[in-house]
């Protein structure tokens, strides 16, 4: 077993390898897809017609639906703050060394993030039904208010943190497309399904970072482990807000659109949970310290325990209650502010 001194050592310690890794992590930018091939061409008559199909298939669309649909894009659209924080990180930050494989990846990370929000965007804007402006008003707030993910500049507690915030995030996608599906708006249903796929992938490579990690630091990777788990969770867009909140409030009133519609629940972070531990082996860690031993108990047993929490807890909230943004148009508008050519 390796020793290391600090977090500095083994990110430059395991350098080599990410370098390795990279071209199986990040797609090639030529062949990647792009959010125009799922936008109709509005320099055709058939792009017109294309929006007009979407706005048809959009209005079938639940408000909680779109509601959420508008929440994701605006956590996706507020990619400068995640970037400009892992940029940050111990052995990761790449200030004076562009030319690191992490900071290769990063790059890389964002640049097929970017698309997330551009598409989203887009569709959001061609099916009427949003208020767009306001929303973006709500994307520049939340990138002013940045968010506070409680992992400091630790890469140990970041990558966790990124490991469990991308399969949450491929599971809201992946559920708003299949409500998508059961009313007929299949253009939402195949871009989400798109880009929860991307989300996976990203999973999948924060994963092995910290399968790394535990390999030459394992005790302290528990122990970040841990902490991350008792401070729980919460996702990057914590501090959304429209115009005229305190920061935050949006995002509370989004979390309950959000569990509602069975988008996202406390159900599907304990799946998270459960996954995580399974994919870093967890259970059969050896050779720990005391305090990582511990750690391990904790961990192990944390599912069991949120399970009978949510089940004497959880009550969904009624489907009847009145919960409004400034986002959607109202009834009366939505026609209007349809494209008609």
């Amino acid at each position: 077993m390796y020793q290391f001194g600090s977090r500095l050592e083994v990110m430059k310690y395991l350098e080599p390898f990410l370098a390795a890794q990279l071209p199986y992590l990040l797609r090639k930018v030529e062949s990647n897809w792009q959010p125009m091939d799922y936008s109709p061409d509005l320099s055709t008559e058939e792009g017109f017609e294309e929006v007009r199909a979407l706005q048809e298939e959009a209005r079938a669309l639940p408000d909680d639906t779109m509601t959420v649909l508008v929440g994701d894009m605006i956590t996706e659209e507020a990619l400068p703050t995640y970037a400009s924080w892992i940029a940050t990180l111990e052995g990761v930050g790449v200030q004076g060394e562009p030319q690191t494989a992490w900071g290769a990846w990063n790059r890389g990370w964002c640049a097929e993030e970017n698309r997330h929000g551009d598409i989203l965007n887009r569709y959001l804007y061609l099916t009427g039904r949003v208020n767009m402006r306001e929303v973006e008003i709500t994307v520049q707030h939340l990138i002013a208010d940045g968010g506070d993910t409680q992992t400091e500049n630790d890469p140990y507690r970041t990558f966790i943190y990124t490991s469990f915030q991308e399969i949450a995030t491929r599971i809201s996608h992946l559920n708003v497309g299949k409500i998508a599906q059961q009313v007929g708006a299949t253009r939402l249903f195949h871009l989400s399904r798109r880009v929860a796929g991307d989300e996976q992938r990203h999973a999948k490579a924060y994963k092995l970072f910290i399968s790394k990690i535990m390999e030459v630091d394992t005790s302290e990777a528990v122990l970040a482990f841990q902490d991350m788990m008792k401070k729980k969770i919460t996702m990057p867009a914590m501090y959304m807000r429209e115009r005229g909140k305190q920061v935050g409030e949006t995002f509370k009133k989004f979390e309950v659109i959000a569990n509602r519609s069975g988008v996202y629940t406390p159900w599907h972070y304990v799946e998270i949970i459960e996954n995580l531990l399974q994919d870093w082996d967890i259970q059969h860690l050896a050779n720990l310290s005391p305090a990582a031993t511990k750690a391990q108990e904790y961990l192990c047993n944390l599912p069991e325990r949120y399970r009978k929490l949510i089940e004497r807890l959880y009550r969904p909230k009624d489907e009847a209650e009145i919960v409004q943004f400034s986002w959607l148009l109202p009834p009366a508008l939505k026609h209007t502010a349809a494209i008609s050519v």
